[in-house]
């Protein structure tokens, strides 16, 4: 399923195409995730697991909390860039069913990660906690959209294409 997103994108997927992309019987895919959403929503945990594994990466060995939450929101554009179709399906809750324990599981682990590179950062009380974690994660996940929607043209100019991209991303972060 996840190379038939990559290469083919969301509107590809289907449980037919994917047992014949595998070798399978056409209803083999019903026996393991019932219909398509079930399959969706088990790729898209797997997406969330390492998405929070590479948010985690990219913070490990900066020196400082903010060095860290900046590191965090560049691996999240980075994922985006290196995973687009993966990262759609991730956040397309219409496709998905949320109340499956695994995507639910992985969704929360990957919040847990921004949000605590945004505590370390910004120690304060529960309703301004929220308000930095909104922001974070709205800067972040709007950049990869405008990015992946290719919005950003007009503002990289001569800079244009992913390392532009990134550029300017490293200077937002930087602006505090």
């Amino acid at each position: 399923a996840e190379a038939r997103l990559a290469q083919a994108g969301p509107d590809s997927l289907t449980l037919r195409a994917i047992a014949r992309d595998v070798g399978a019987s056409h209803t083999a895919p019903r026996n393991h995730f019932d219909d398509l959403t079930g399959l969706l929503s088990e790729l898209a945990a797997m997406g969330f697991e390492r998405f929070a594994r590479h948010l985690l990466a990219a913070a490990a060995d900066q020196p400082t909390a903010m060095a860290r939450l900046n590191a965090t929101g560049r691996a999240y554009v980075e994922f985006a860039l290196a995973h687009p179709g993966l990262f759609q399906l991730m956040f397309r809750g219409e496709r998905l069913d949320v109340t499956r324990p695994a995507l639910r599981d992985a969704m929360a682990r990957a919040y847990l990660v921004l949000q605590e590179a945004v505590a370390a950062a910004h120690p304060s009380d529960a309703e301004e906690m929220s308000a930095r974690v909104a922001r974070a994660w709205s800067m972040a996940h709007g950049f990869a959209m405008l990015l992946l929607d290719d919005q950003l043209g007009p503002l990289l100019g001569d800079q244009a294409g992913a390392a532009g991209a990134m550029r300017l991303l490293d200077t937002i972060l930087a602006i505090d």
